[in-house]
C-alpha cells in the first residue's frame, strides 16, 4: 500500500533529518560534478523523420555541397555616415571587410566563407545580384559555412562571438551576427526569472503561513531539487541534443510543482503538529496523506509529457524527457528531503510567526472575543469567507454555471485563429545582435533573405530539369530571387538557394513553401524520374509545426481518455470524470485563446516586453496540454476527494459540496497563486518561447484554480445532485476496489496510531 510506504519514508526522514539532508547534498554535488565532467550544451535540431525538408537535407548531404551544415552570417555596415563598400581606397570600409573575412576564415571548423570585398573588386553588379552587398553599397553580408551540427559545439559559437567583439574595437565597421549557429547553441535566458519566481513564492508562503521558517523550507527543497534535476539534464545533453527551451521549461515547471507539492505536505504537517503529534510523526503522516496525491499528480505529469513521443518529433521527445527528470526529482524531494527539513525544524512550525501573532492580537482587541475556529489546536476549519462564497454559488448554480462557462468560451474564441510556427530573430529585443543583424539584412536585401529556402533536386538522368526548376521557381510570386544552381559532379544532385519575398515567420512564407511543393515543383519535374524537395531552416520549422498540429488532436484525445479512466477508478463515478474532462478542456482552451490574443494579435503584448506579433511556437500547445493535465489532476483529486468524503459521511450532496470545496479552497488558491507567480516571472524573459510557456501556464493555472474550481465545480455539482456519483452496476463490478486519495488520511492514521479516533484532517492551510 502506497500510503504505508510513504508513512515509513516520511517518518524515517524526519527521525534522521541530517542523514537525509547530507544524502541530498551529496547527490547535488555528484550531479553538478557529473554535469561539469560529462555534460553538454543545449542545442536545437528542428528535424523529424519523413518530412519533405528532411528528405531535402538528406539529398544535400549526399551532394557534399557544405549546405547541409550550420551557417552563420555576419552583417556589416560602415560606421561613418555616407561611406559605402563601393569605395575602394586604402583604409576604406572595403579593406576592413577583407580583413574581417580573412579572420573569420581562420576560425576552427569553418569550411568556407563568401568574400563580398573580392566580389566587389571583380564586378560590382554581380556582387549586388548575388546578395553579398546591398544595392546602395551600405550593407554587406559574410556568410560562414560550418559542418553538420553533430561536429560542432557551443565553443564554435563562442569563438565567433569573441572574434566579433575584438574586431568591433579594431575596425571602422558596425558588426552584427546571426544565423543557425546562434539558434542552435545560444544559451537560453532564465536566471533572472528563476530568482523573481523564488522571491514571489517566498512572499506568498510567508503570507500563507506567517512564519519565515515555514516559508523557507519549500524554497530550500525546490532549490535542491532544481539543482539535481537541471544538472542531470545537462548530463543528458552530453549524450543527445537537448533543446534550448528544456532548461527554461524545466526550471519553470520544477519551481512551480516543487513549491506546490511542498505546500501540500507542509500544510498537513502543521495540522498534525496542532493536534499535538511529535514532529517526526506529524511529518510521516503529512507525507502519507498529502504525499500520495503528490506522487499521483507528479507521475501523471511525467506520463503525459512522455506521451508527446506520439508526435514523432525527436527534439520534443528529448525535451519532454529532460523536463520529466526535473518533475520526478521534485516529487522525490517532496517525500524525502522535505520531511527531513520538517523533522529538523521541530515543533516551531506549528506556531504562527511573531508578526502574525501581533496582527491577530490587534484584530481581537476591539471585541475581546476569541475565535475558536482559528485555534490551531482545534484543527484547520474552512474559512468562513470561502464557506459563504461556495454556499452562495450553490444556491444560484444556473447563473454561475452559465456565466463562468460563457466567460471561458469567449476567452477560447481566439483559438480559432491559431497559427503555429517559430518566431524568427525579428521577434528578439534590439539588445540582441541577432535582432540587429536581422534588421540590417531586411533593410538591405528584403525580409525573405533572412530565411532562404534550399531546393534539392536529383535529376535521375533528366538533364533539363534543373533549368526548368530555376525558371518555374523564379516565376512564383512568393519568390524574390533564385541564386545560381550548384550541381555536384559526382552525384548530379542540384541545389538551389531561393529567397522568398516575405520573412521566415510570415504566414505567406508557409503558403509559398506549400505552393512550391504542390504546384511549382511538380510542374517543373513533370512525369519524369527526377525528384525535388524544399528544405532550409524556414521549411523545416514549417514542417515540424504542421506535424505537431496534425498529431495534437490524437494526443489530446489520449490524454483526456487517460484522465477519464484515472478519475473513474479514483471516485467510482462516470459523471465526475466526464465533468472534469470537459472543465479541463474549457480552462486550457481559454489559456490557448489568451495566448493567441497576446502573441498573434498583440493585445497587451507590451506588458511582457514582446517586440512584435509572432505565431505561437509549434510545439508549445502540446507541451502545455501535457503539463497542465497533470497539474489540474492534482487539484481535481484533492478537491473531489474531500467532497466525496463528506458525501459518503453525510449523504447530503449540497452540504458535501460546500464543506468539501470550502475546506480545500485556501490551499488550492494558495498553491495556484505560487505557481502563477513563478510562471509569470518567466513571461518577461527575452525569448518568445519562454514568454509563451510562462503566460500560458500562469493563465491556465489561474483559470483552473479560480473560475473552474471555485465557481464551475460547485455550480455543476449542485445541478447534477446525486447523479455526480452515479455508476452503473455492471461497471461497478468490473472496477477494482480502492482509491488513490480518498482513504489516505485515515489509512495513515490507523497505520501510525491504532488508538487514534476519528478521521485525520485533510491537509489544509492553518489560519495564521
Amino acid at each position: 500500500m502506497l500510503s504505508k510506504a510513504l508513512l515509513r519514508l516520511g517518518t524515517g526522514a524526519a527521525r534522521h533529518p541530517w542523514r537525509v539532508i547530507a544524502a541530498w547534498l551529496l547527490a547535488a554535488m555528484l550531479a553538478v560534478l557529473a554535469a561539469l565532467a560529462f555534460g553538454g550544451r543545449t542545442a536545437d535540431s528542428m528535424t523529424a523523420p519523413g518530412l519533405d525538408s528532411q528528405r531535402a537535407a538528406e539529398l544535400i548531404a549526399r551532394a557534399h555541397t557544405g549546405q547541409e551544415g550550420m551557417t552563420a552570417q555576419i552583417v556589416v555596415t560602415p560606421r561613418e555616415g555616407g561611406t559605402t563598400f563601393f569605395d575602394s581606397h586604402s583604409g576604406s570600409a572595403r579593406t576592413a571587410l577583407t580583413r574581417l573575412q580573412t579572420e573569420v576564415q581562420r576560425l576552427p571548423h569553418v569550411l568556407g566563407t563568401n568574400d563580398p570585398a573580392q566580389a566587389l573588386d571583380a564586378d560590382r553588379d554581380t556582387a549586388v545580384r548575388s546578395g553579398l552587398v546591398s544595392a546602395d553599397g551600405r550593407i554587406a553580408v559574410v556568410r560562414v559555412q560550418y559542418p553538420d551540427q553533430s561536429r560542432l559545439s557551443a565553443e564554435d559559437l563562442d569563438a565567433l562571438v569573441d572574434l566579433g567583439e575584438r574586431l568591433r574595437a579594431e575596425l571602422p565597421l558596425r558588426i552584427e551576427m546571426g544565423g543557425s549557429l546562434f539558434y542552435a547553441f545560444s544559451d537560453p535566458d532564465g536566471g533572472a526569472s528563476e530568482l523573481i519566481g523564488l522571491l514571489a513564492a517566498a512572499a506568498i508562503l510567508f503570507l500563507a503561513f506567517g512564519s519565515l521558517v515555514a516559508a523557507a523550507l519549500p524554497i530550500g527543497m525546490a532549490v535542491f531539487g532544481l539543482t539535481v534535476g537541471v544538472a542531470t539534464m545537462t548530463v543528458l545533453a552530453g549524450v543527445t541534443d537537448v533543446p534550448t527551451f528544456a532548461p527554461v521549461l524545466g526550471s519553470m515547471v520544477g519551481l512551480g510543482v516543487g513549491i506546490d507539492y511542498a505546500l501540500f505536505v507542509l500544510a498537513g504537517h502543521r495540522e498534525y503538529l496542532a493536534r499535538g503529534l511529535a514532529p517526526h510523526e506529524a511529518a510521516g503522516r503529512a507525507v502519507a496523506t498529502a504525499g500520495r496525491p503528490v506522487v499521483f499528480a507528479g507521475g501523471t505529469v511525467v506520463v503525459s509529457i512522455l506521451g508527446m513521443a506520439v508526435a514523432n518529433v525527436p527534439f520534443m521527445t528529448v525535451g519532454g524527457l529532460a523536463v520529466s527528470i526535473v518533475v520526478l526529482t521534485m516529487v522525490l524531494a517532496s517525500v524525502t528531503l522535505l520531511p527531513a527539513f520538517l523533522g529538523a525544524a521541530g515543533p516551531r512550525l506549528g506556531q504562527a510567526g511573531r508578526i502574525v501573532r501581533i496582527v491577530r492580537a490587534l484584530k481581537a482587541r476591539p471585541s475581546g472575543r476569541s475565535d475558536r475556529r482559528r485555534d490551531p489546536a482545534a484543527g484547520a476549519a474552512p474559512a468562513a469567507g470561502w464557506r459563504r462564497w461556495i454556499g452562495h454559488v450553490s444556491r444560484h448554480p444556473v447563473p454561475y454555471a452559465v456565466g463562468a462557462a460563457g466567460l471561458l468560451l469567449t476567452a477560447t474564441l481566439p483559438l480559432l485563429g491559431l497559427r503555429v510556427g517559430l518566431p524568427d530573430d525579428g521577434s528578439l529585443p534590439p539588445s540582441r545582435t541577432e535582432r540587429r543583424a536581422y534588421d540590417l539584412v531586411a533593410e538591405g536585401f528584403g525580409p525573405g533573405t533572412n530565411g532562404p529556402l534550399v531546393i534539392a533536386a536529383d535529376p535521375s538522368g533528366d538533364r533539363g530539369v534543373v533549368d526548368r526548376l530555376v525558371t518555374t521557381v523564379a516565376a512564383d510570386p512568393g519568390i524574390a530571387s533564385v541564386a545560381p544552381a550548384h550541381i555536384d559532379r559526382a552525384t548530379g544532385i542540384a541545389t538551389l538557394v531561393v529567397f522568398p519575398t516575405t520573412s521566415p515567420q510570415d504566414k505567406a512564407t508557409a503558403d509559398t513553401i506549400a505552393r512550391l511543393r504542390t504546384e511549382v515543383l511538380p510542374t517543373a519535374i513533370g512525369e519524369g524520374p527526377a525528384r525535388a524537395y524544399v528544405g532550409g531552416a524556414a521549411a523545416s520549422l514549417s514542417d515540424v509545426g504542421q506535424r505537431t498540429s496534425q498529431r495534437l488532436p490524437v494526443f489530446i484525445a489520449a490524454v483526456l481518455a487517460l484522465s477519464f479512466l484515472l478519475l473513474l477508478l479514483v471516485f467510482r463515478s462516470v459523471v465526475v470524470p466526464l465533468k472534469a474532462v470537459l472543465l479541463n478542456l474549457l480552462s486550457i482552451g481559454a489559456a490557448y485563446g489568451i495566448m493567441v490574443a497576446v502573441f498573434q494579435w498583440g493585445w497587451g503584448s507590451t506588458l511582457i516586453g514582446l517586440e512584435a506579433t509572432v505565431p505561437v511556437v509549434s510545439f508549445i500547445p502540446m507541451f502545455l496540454f501535457a503539463i497542465l493535465f497533470g497539474l489540474s489532476m492534482d487539484y481535481e483529486v484533492f478537491l473531489l476527494a474531500r467532497v466525496r468524503e463528506e458525501y459518503v459521511r453525510t449523504g447530503d450532496n449540497s452540504a458535501a459540496i460546500v464543506e468539501g470545496v470550502s475546506g480545500t479552497a485556501r490551499i488550492i488558491t494558495s498553491a495556484a497563486l505560487i505557481m502563477v507567480a513563478v510562471f509569470l516571472s518567466f513571461a518577461v524573459a527575452e525569448e518568445p518561447s519562454a514568454k509563451m510557456f510562462g503566460l500560458g501556464l500562469a493563465t491556465a493555472i489561474f483559470i483552473d484554480a479560480t473560475v473552474v474550481r471555485m465557481v464551475l465545480v460547485p455550480a455543476t455539482m449542485t445541478l447534477l445532485g446525486r447523479a455526480n456519483w452515479w455508476l452503473p452496476t455492471w461497471l461497478d463490478r468490473l472496477l477494482p476496489r480502492g482509491s488513490v486519495a480518498i482513504e489516505s488520511a485515515a489509512a495513515a492514521d490507523s497505520d501510525a496510531d491504532a488508538t487514534s479516533t476519528g478521521e485525520a484532517p485533510r491537509p489544509g492551510l492553518v489560519e495564521s
